[in-house]
Protein backbone atom coordinates (compact mmCIF):
# COMPACT_ATOMS: atom_id res chain seq x y z
CA UNK A 1 0.00 0.00 0.00
CA UNK A 2 1.28 3.88 -0.83
CA UNK A 3 2.02 5.79 1.84
CA UNK A 4 0.38 9.91 1.87
CA UNK A 5 3.48 12.69 1.06
CA UNK A 6 3.45 15.60 0.44
CA UNK A 7 3.18 16.83 -3.64
CA UNK A 8 0.73 13.52 -4.46
CA UNK A 9 -2.35 13.78 -5.33
CA UNK A 10 -5.02 11.99 -3.40
CA UNK A 11 -7.84 10.77 -5.80
CA UNK A 12 -11.19 10.52 -4.23
CA UNK A 13 -12.41 6.74 -4.57
CA UNK A 14 -15.41 6.82 -7.16
CA UNK A 15 -17.87 5.89 -4.36
CA UNK A 16 -16.36 7.89 -1.29
CA UNK A 17 -19.77 9.40 0.03
CA UNK A 18 -18.13 12.38 1.70
CA UNK A 19 -19.91 15.83 0.48
CA UNK A 20 -17.12 17.51 0.64
CA UNK A 21 -14.86 15.31 -1.59
CA UNK A 22 -17.11 12.88 -3.95
CA UNK A 23 -14.64 12.81 -7.37
CA UNK A 24 -12.46 15.34 -5.66
CA UNK A 25 -8.37 15.12 -6.23
CA UNK A 26 -6.57 17.25 -3.51
CA UNK A 27 -3.28 18.29 -3.96
CA UNK A 28 -1.48 16.81 -0.43
CA UNK A 29 0.73 19.84 0.33
CA UNK A 30 2.21 19.22 3.29
CA UNK A 31 2.64 15.39 5.41
CA UNK A 32 3.99 14.29 8.46
CA UNK A 33 3.61 11.28 10.41
CA UNK A 34 3.33 13.24 13.76
CA UNK A 35 1.23 15.97 12.68
CA UNK A 36 -0.82 14.81 10.06
CA UNK A 37 -1.57 16.83 6.60
CA UNK A 38 -3.09 19.27 4.33
CA UNK A 39 -3.94 20.26 0.90
CA UNK A 40 -5.60 22.07 -1.38
CA UNK A 41 -9.31 20.48 -3.47
CA UNK A 42 -8.16 21.26 -6.96
CA UNK A 43 -11.44 20.45 -8.74
CA UNK A 44 -13.89 22.36 -7.40
CA UNK A 45 -14.47 25.89 -8.91
CA UNK A 46 -16.12 28.41 -6.04
CA UNK A 47 -18.37 31.50 -7.56
CA UNK A 48 -16.61 33.83 -5.93
CA UNK A 49 -13.38 35.23 -7.91
CA UNK A 50 -9.94 36.30 -6.46
CA UNK A 51 -11.84 39.87 -7.27
CA UNK A 52 -14.44 39.42 -5.14
CA UNK A 53 -12.50 38.40 -2.09
CA UNK A 54 -9.75 41.07 -2.41
CA UNK A 55 -12.01 44.45 -3.31
CA UNK A 56 -10.40 46.86 -5.87
CA UNK A 57 -7.63 44.88 -7.00
CA UNK A 58 -5.90 45.67 -10.49
CA UNK A 59 -5.69 42.52 -12.30
CA UNK A 60 -7.89 39.82 -14.53
CA UNK A 61 -10.69 37.70 -12.68
CA UNK A 62 -8.70 34.59 -11.17
CA UNK A 63 -11.12 31.92 -10.28
CA UNK A 64 -11.14 30.44 -7.08
CA UNK A 65 -11.51 27.36 -5.54
CA UNK A 66 -12.99 25.74 -2.99
CA UNK A 67 -9.58 24.43 -0.78
CA UNK A 68 -11.73 22.20 1.46
CA UNK A 69 -13.91 22.12 4.08
CA UNK A 70 -11.88 23.50 6.81
CA UNK A 71 -11.14 27.69 7.76
CA UNK A 72 -13.28 28.48 4.41
CA UNK A 73 -12.75 32.26 5.22
CA UNK A 74 -9.22 32.10 4.42
CA UNK A 75 -7.47 32.79 1.47
CA UNK A 76 -4.34 30.10 0.00
CA UNK A 77 -2.17 30.25 -3.07
CA UNK A 78 -0.24 27.21 -4.98
CA UNK A 79 1.91 28.45 -7.84
CA UNK A 80 4.96 27.32 -9.95
CA UNK A 81 6.55 30.72 -10.28
CA UNK A 82 9.72 30.84 -6.95
CA UNK A 83 10.64 33.29 -9.08
CA UNK A 84 8.46 36.01 -8.84
CA UNK A 85 7.19 34.48 -5.79
CA UNK A 86 9.58 34.56 -2.82
CA UNK A 87 9.50 32.47 0.39
CA UNK A 88 7.65 29.91 -1.03
CA UNK A 89 6.90 26.41 0.74
CA UNK A 90 8.34 23.54 -1.66
CA UNK A 91 5.25 20.76 -2.43
CA UNK A 92 7.30 19.05 -5.19
CA UNK A 93 7.95 18.86 -8.74
CA UNK A 94 8.45 22.70 -9.20
CA UNK A 95 5.42 23.85 -7.03
CA UNK A 96 4.91 25.83 -4.10
CA UNK A 97 2.57 26.84 -1.80
CA UNK A 98 2.26 30.26 -0.42
CA UNK A 99 5.30 33.25 -0.55
CA UNK A 100 4.83 36.97 -0.44
CA UNK A 101 2.02 37.83 -1.19
CA UNK A 102 2.32 41.53 -1.44
CA UNK A 103 4.90 40.02 -4.35
CA UNK A 104 1.77 38.18 -5.93
CA UNK A 105 -0.39 41.20 -5.67
CA UNK A 106 2.34 43.47 -7.78
CA UNK A 107 2.37 40.26 -11.02
CA UNK A 108 -0.83 39.72 -11.09
CA UNK A 109 -1.26 43.88 -11.65
CA UNK A 110 1.42 43.26 -13.85
CA UNK A 111 -0.15 40.45 -15.77
CA UNK A 112 3.37 38.52 -15.16
CA UNK A 113 1.58 35.63 -13.65
CA UNK A 114 -1.18 33.80 -15.85
CA UNK A 115 -3.91 31.65 -14.55
CA UNK A 116 -1.58 27.95 -15.57
CA UNK A 117 1.12 29.19 -13.11
CA UNK A 118 -0.99 30.21 -10.34
CA UNK A 119 -4.62 29.10 -8.27
CA UNK A 120 -5.94 30.28 -5.51
CA UNK A 121 -8.23 28.57 -2.56
CA UNK A 122 -10.76 29.41 0.18
CA UNK A 123 -9.99 26.57 2.84
CA UNK A 124 -8.47 23.75 2.49
CA UNK A 125 -8.60 19.91 3.75
CA UNK A 126 -6.83 19.08 6.80
CA UNK A 127 -6.02 15.33 8.46
CA UNK A 128 -5.18 15.13 12.07
CA UNK A 129 -2.10 12.35 12.80
CA UNK A 130 -2.86 8.84 11.40
CA UNK A 131 -6.38 10.19 10.03
CA UNK A 132 -4.95 10.00 6.22
CA UNK A 133 -3.52 6.92 6.68
CA UNK A 134 -6.22 5.25 7.94
CA UNK A 135 -8.53 6.51 4.93
CA UNK A 136 -5.92 5.61 2.65
CA UNK A 137 -5.50 1.99 4.46
CA UNK A 138 -9.51 1.83 3.88
CA UNK A 139 -9.06 2.87 0.59
CA UNK A 140 -11.32 6.19 0.26
CA UNK A 141 -8.17 7.78 -1.57
CA UNK A 142 -6.07 6.90 -4.30
CA UNK A 143 -2.60 8.39 -4.60
CA UNK A 144 -0.58 9.36 -7.56
CA UNK A 145 2.54 11.79 -8.02
CA UNK A 146 1.03 15.86 -8.53
CA UNK A 147 2.53 17.26 -11.94
CA UNK A 148 2.09 20.85 -12.73
CA UNK A 149 0.08 19.62 -15.78
CA UNK A 150 -2.46 17.81 -13.88
CA UNK A 151 -3.14 20.43 -11.47
CA UNK A 152 -2.55 23.78 -13.45
CA UNK A 153 -3.52 22.78 -16.59
CA UNK A 154 -6.35 20.15 -16.76
CA UNK A 155 -10.05 21.33 -16.75
CA UNK A 156 -11.62 21.00 -14.24
CA UNK A 157 -14.24 19.06 -15.02
CA UNK A 158 -11.27 16.36 -16.18
CA UNK A 159 -9.18 16.53 -13.52
CA UNK A 160 -10.59 13.70 -11.12
CA UNK A 161 -11.18 11.16 -14.61
CA UNK A 162 -7.27 12.23 -15.97
CA UNK A 163 -5.89 11.95 -12.49
CA UNK A 164 -7.22 8.06 -12.44
CA UNK A 165 -6.16 7.63 -16.08
CA UNK A 166 -2.67 8.24 -14.10
CA UNK A 167 -2.78 5.40 -12.20
CA UNK A 168 -2.41 3.01 -15.29
CA UNK A 169 -4.54 0.72 -17.09
CA UNK A 170 -5.51 -1.01 -14.28
CA UNK A 171 -7.89 2.11 -13.39
CA UNK A 172 -9.39 2.47 -16.50
CA UNK A 173 -12.69 1.19 -15.97
CA UNK A 174 -12.68 3.20 -12.39
CA UNK A 175 -13.93 6.68 -14.51
CA UNK A 176 -16.76 4.65 -15.85
CA UNK A 177 -18.30 3.95 -12.15
CA UNK A 178 -21.62 5.61 -11.07
CA UNK A 179 -21.27 7.52 -8.05
CA UNK A 180 -24.00 5.72 -6.26
CA UNK A 181 -24.05 2.33 -7.74
CA UNK A 182 -27.27 1.55 -6.07
CA UNK A 183 -29.16 3.81 -8.63
CA UNK A 184 -27.38 1.84 -10.73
Amino acid sequence: MKQPNKGQLLIADPFLKDANFIRTVVLLCSFDDSDGGFGFVMNRKSEQTLADVLEAAPFPQFPLYYGGPVQVDTLHFIHTVPHLIPDGVLIGNGMYWSGDFDKVLLHLGNQAIGQHEIKFFLGYSGWSEGQLEEEVEEGSWLLTPATPTLVFETPVDALWQQSVLQLGDAYKEVIHYPIDPQLN
